[in-house]
C-alpha cells in the first residue's frame, strides 16, 4: 500500500463524520517511516492535515505530508491548514486532488510552493475523486449530489397491490442502507412515503453510537406531515418542502417549513436543490417514493442509484414499481449506468453506478 493509500484509508473514516466537511485524510511520513495519520472531524475540530500535524509531534519537520484534498488556506470555523502545514516545517506536500471550493482552488498549492515547500498534484486522483464525489459536485454546481436508493423485488416492485413494502429486503441490505445514511447529509423522502410507512428516517447502527443524524428532508406539496411522526421524535432536524406557505406548530421542535412552489402547484425540486446546497448540504439520499424518484430522474437531479434487489417476485398491474414519473418516451432516452458495481448482501444484490442518459 502507497502512503497515498493510506490517506485514502484514513480519510475514509471521517464519512459521516466530517459533515459539511468533505472527508479528507492524511498521513506524515518521515524517511521511511510513518509518523502520524489524521482525518477530518466533526465541524469545528481539527481538519486531517492538522491532525496528522499534531500527532506527529517534534519529529514533524522536513516529513512529507500525504493529503487528499488541497489543504484549505481560509479562515472558516478553524483556521488555514496551509499556515499549520508551513509553520510545522513539512518539507513536500503531495495532494490527491485539488479543491474546486473557490475559497481554494489552487491557491491553498500557491501559499505552499511560495513558502517553499515543494507540492506534487495527482497521486491517487481518481480514487480520492470518488470519495469527495459530493464536495466536487457542491462546490462546481452550487447542488448536492443525489443518489437514488430504493428496495424492490426482482420484477422491479417496491410494494404489494395493498401498498405493503415491509420488508422487501434482508435485514443485511438494511443495515447496509442505514449505513449509506449516515454518510450522508441528507435523507430526502416524499409525503406519501411518511404516510404510509410513518419513517423514522434515523441512521442506526448495531454496536455503533451514531452522535450525528443526516437533516431529513420532506418533499410535501400541501404540508400534510402528520404532526404525531415518528421521525419528528427523533434525534436531528426535519425540514417540508412544500408548495405554498405552511404553518406547524411551534412546539414541534427542530422542524422548518419553506415554500418551493412551481408552476404546476408542486414542489419546484431544483429550487429545494439549490437551498438545500447553501445550507450547505453536499448529498441527499432519497428513499422514495416512487413518484419523487420519477421526477427527479425525470428533471435530471440523479446523480447515482443504489438499487437493492430481492430475489423475489410481487407482480401484480397495481404494484408500485420503484421509479414514477413520465419517463422515457423512447430507449434513447432511458438512464444508463455506469462505473456500475454488484455487491451480494445475503441472498440479495446490491448495484450501484452513476446516471447517464441516452446511451
Amino acid at each position: 500500500m502507497s502512503y497515498m493509500d493510506m490517506a485514502i484509508t484514513a480519510g475514509k473514516k471521517a464519512r459521516g463524520l466530517s459533515n459539511p466537511n468533505p472527508p479528507v485524510g492524511a498521513v506524515i511520513v518521515k524517511g521511511k517511516q510513518v509518523l502520524s495519520e489524521g482525518f477530518t472531524g466533526k465541524p469545528g475540530s481539527p481538519h486531517a492535515e492538522i491532525m496528522a500535524i499534531s500527532a506527529a509531534g517534534d519529529n514533524v519537520r522536513d516529513s512529507t505530508l500525504y493529503v487528499t484534498l488541497e489543504p484549505c488556506c481560509h479562515f472558516g470555523r478553524t483556521p488555514p491548514c496551509t499556515e499549520a502545514i508551513i509553520n510545522s516545517g513539512i518539507a513536500k506536500v503531495f495532494i490527491a486532488v485539488e479543491d474546486p471550493d473557490g475559497r481554494v482552488s489552487g491557491k491553498g498549492v500557491e501559499q505552499l510552493r511560495k513558502a517553499g515547500i515543494e507540492v506534487v498534484l495527482g497521486p491517487g486522483k481518481e480514487e480520492t475523486k470518488v470519495d469527495l464525489e459530493a464536495h466536487i459536485k457542491l462546490s462546481e454546481t452550487g447542488l448536492p449530489f443525489v443518489t437514488a436508493k430504493f428496495a424492490m423485488s426482482l420484477d422491479g416492485k417496491i410494494a404489494s397491490s395493498s401498498g405493503e413494502s415491509k420488508w422487501i429486503t434482508s435485514e443485511e441490505s438494511r443495515m447496509v442502507s442505514h449505513a449509506m445514511r449516515l454518510e450522508s447529509d441528507a435523507i430526502m423522502v416524499g409525503v406519501n412515503t411518511v404516510l404510509v410507512d410513518d419513517p423514522r428516517l434515523t441512521a442506526r447502527l448495531e454496536n455503533r453510537n451514531v452522535d450525528r443524524q443526516p437533516l431529513r428532508v420532506i418533499i410535501d406539496s400541501d404540508g400534510r406531515i402528520p404532526v404525531n411522526s415518528s421521525m419528528l421524535s427523533e434525534d436531528g432536524s426535519t425540514f417540508v418542502a412544500t408548495a405554498r406557505n405552511v404553518r406547524f406548530s411551534d412546539r414541534i421542535k427542530n422542524l422548518s417549513t419553506r415554500a418551493f412552489p412551481d408552476k404546476k402547484g408542486k414542489v419546484d425540486l431544483i429550487s429545494v436543490l439549490e437551498y438545500l446546497g447553501k445550507i450547505p448540504v453536499s448529498s441527499v439520499f432519497v428513499e422514495g417514493g416512487s413518484e419523487i424518484l420519477g421526477s427527479l430522474f425525470d428533471q435530471g437531479l440523479v446523480d447515482k442509484v443504489a438499487a437493492f434487489i430481492s430475489p423475489s417476485i410481487i407482480g401484480g398491474t397495481d404494484s408500485l414499481g420503484a421509479v414514477g414519473g413520465i419517463g422515457a418516451k423512447f430507449m434513447s432516452d432511458k438512464y444508463v449506468l455506469t462505473g456500475v458495481k454488484r455487491e451480494f448482501i445475503g441472498s440479495d444484490i446490491l448495484v450501484t453506478g452513476y446516471c447517464k442518459k441516452g446511451v
